[in-house]
């Protein structure tokens, strides 16, 4: 039996268990988009290929398994937004570009792309099918790629002429392997003598810190985290940005390892004899690995699952080539032991100082407060947090309100705050994920309520993607710290230059709210702290996308008060 090349690529992603495709439906990929609807895969038109390329990656995090984000020739360059942004959070994600034909490559043919070379920086595979009957063989390549060692996005482009084709049913199948099916991604086990090193470098600590990156999250392993840092008192971070391993409400957990947006973790690493960077890495957000922010005095070591996150960390005292889940056991085994062993002074001194710090940040909030009906973003993303449940996930998207909604949760999670998931930008800080990345919560988990913390000048970037909630009959709450502009940047500007003029950060009054009840959903203006709760209440229960339009004050953040305090010092290197 012959079918097209399109439907041979639904079939090989069907293989791998794949069942989800977010796009901008195309031409180009008609035989696909056929394909996929016969063999029961669900496929969700977007306004935009950024738009679903986010999607794909929202999704992707939330079910670690592998999204595919498919759209045309064109199409790809709008989607590159998103490659970066999964690139950032290593989410492995399958782009698929149908492009210009093979027949005429390089004269010129209808919206002709080099997008392979184009997606190589951004992806860790990246290739062209050209010959239909190997379209199977290439998913297997990237699909296996993608998840392996450190995980992340892959690129498959395939010809127009090759997509409309037609080639045998089980093409491909003649050659090993026989069955395309997923595979579980191989781990790295520690080599015997060089867990014994960390263990010795451990059994001599007296203070260690264990800082924690979305490599544990990646291997599905933050739960053995949590009891490894349990039963060892060990005080656990999370490197800033990227995706949260434990909830705030843990006992073990005490804030990012960043000392602009949770200052007490200052005092953890300045007094810390070792830390243990467990797949992390030592890039900007931790200061490449050097003074101030890790001293002289502290060993460092890093822990992780594939040699090429290893190579990242040349700054590292020790290394140690190990899959995080077979590194906390081991751990664990070695605390039953009792060969490492760790006093609880330490661990409830770092208790400590993160209570007398929320109790410090709630101060300031309230007194900001003061002579100002303008809400603080801070005391709006405590608010918010209040109106939720135990199984409502937050997202937060934006410059400054990201920065204060994170203070916010570390400081809602130590009363006892409970979430069930938190979604926001990864490494590059990528404006308007938000509402994407809610709507591929409550896509995977339709029972729960879904609320978005946006800035204005986020949802500007992506708010179009709004239309895909209604489309989809897939509700979420929209909540916009509306302070009228890109704050982040004008208040660098207002410092580093030493005047008050703002250069294209500024926005007019927008009606957010009044954009959602055009759509069919629903909207409300807040002006006051009064008006706040009984809103939220409302916009939860109506059943509809909704959205809080909140005017809130301009309220520098710490973390961009500490990056331009000088006025030389444009960087937060």
């Amino acid at each position: 039996m012959k079918i097209r090349g399109g439907k041979l690529l639904a079939k090989a992603l069907l293989e791998k268990g794949i069942t989800q495709v977010f796009t901008l439906s195309g031409g180009f990929f008609n035989p696909a988009l056929e394909g996929m609807a016969e063999y029961g895969m669900s496929v969700i038109n977007t306004p935009h290929e950024q738009v679903a390329g986010h999607l794909a990656d929202g999704f992707t995090r939330i079910s670690r398994s592998p999204t595919v984000c498919m759209v045309g020739p064109e199409g790809f360059a709008n989607a590159i937004p998103a490659m970066m942004e999964a690139w950032g959070e290593r989410s492995p994600v399958i782009f698929v570009t149908d492009s210009s034909t093979l027949k005429r490559q390089g004269s010129g043919g209808f919206k002709e792309i080099d997008d392979v070379t184009i997606a190589k920086p951004l992806t860790k595979y990246s290739a062209s099918i050209t010959d239909g009957e190997r379209i199977p063989e290439f998913v297997d390549r990237a699909f296996n790629i993608a998840l392996s060692g450190y995980p992340g996005p892959v690129h498959l482009s395939i010809p127009v002429d090759i997509m409309f084709s037609s080639f045998d049913e089980y093409s491909g199948l003649h050659e090993r392997p026989f069955v395309l099916r997923q595979n579980t991604a191989a781990r790295s086990w520690p080599c015997p003598e060089d867990l014994k090193r960390i263990f010795d470098i451990l059994m001599g600590s007296n203070r260690p810190v264990l800082i924690a990156g979305h490599g544990v999250w990646w291997s599905g392993t933050e739960k053995k985290l949590e009891t490894a840092g349990r039963a060892l008192k060990i005080p656990i971070f999370n490197i800033p940005y990227h995706q949260k391993l434990l909830g705030e409400e843990s006992e073990v957990y005490m804030g990012l390892a960043d000392i602009h947006q949770y200052a007490p973790s200052k005092y953890a690493l300045q007094h810390a004899d070792v830390a243990l960077i467990i797949g992390g890495r030592l890039d900007n957000q931790m200061n490449f690995g050097n003074p101030p922010l890790f001293p002289e005095s502290l060993k460092l070591v890093c822990i992780n699952g594939s040699p090429e996150e290893l190579e990242y960390n040349r700054a590292a005292d020790h290394s140690l080539l190990s899959d995080p889940g077979a590194f906390f056991e081991a751990l664990l085994d070695a605390h039953a032991e009792k060969r490492i062993l760790f006093e609880s002074s330490w661990f409830e001194e770092n208790k400590k100082r993160r209570g007398l710090w929320v109790n410090q940040m709630q101060f300031d909030a309230e007194k900001k407060a003061e002579g100002s009906s303008k809400l603080h973003p801070l005391k709006l993303a405590l608010e918010v947090q209040g109106a939720m449940g135990s199984n409502d996930w937050l997202v937060i998207d934006g410059g400054n309100t990201h920065f204060w909604s994170e203070i916010a949760i570390n400081m809602a999670g130590w009363r006892g705050k409970k979430l069930k998931g938190i979604l926001h930008p990864g490494a590059f800080s990528m404006l308007g994920v938000g509402v994407p990345f809610a709507l591929a919560a409550k896509l995977k988990h339709p029972e729960n309520n879904v609320v978005v913390i946006s800035g204005d000048g986020a949802f500007l970037s992506g708010g179009l993607s709004i239309e895909a909630t209604f489309q989809e009959k897939a509700p979420i709450t929209v909540v916009i710290d509306n302070n009228g502009g890109l704050t982040t940047i004008s208040q660098q500007q207002e410092r580093l230059f030493g005047h008050n003029q703002h250069v294209a950060t500024d926005f007019r009054d927008i009606p957010f709210h009044s954009m959602f009840e055009g759509l069919g959903g629903h909207g409300e203006l807040v002006e006051s702290l009064e008006q706040l709760q009984p809103a939220l209440q409302r916009a939860l229960d109506c059943g509809k996308t909704a959205c809080v339009n909140v005017r809130t004050r301009d309220a520098i953040s710490p973390i961009v008060l500490a990056t331009t305090n000088k006025r030389d010092k444009a960087s937060i290197e």
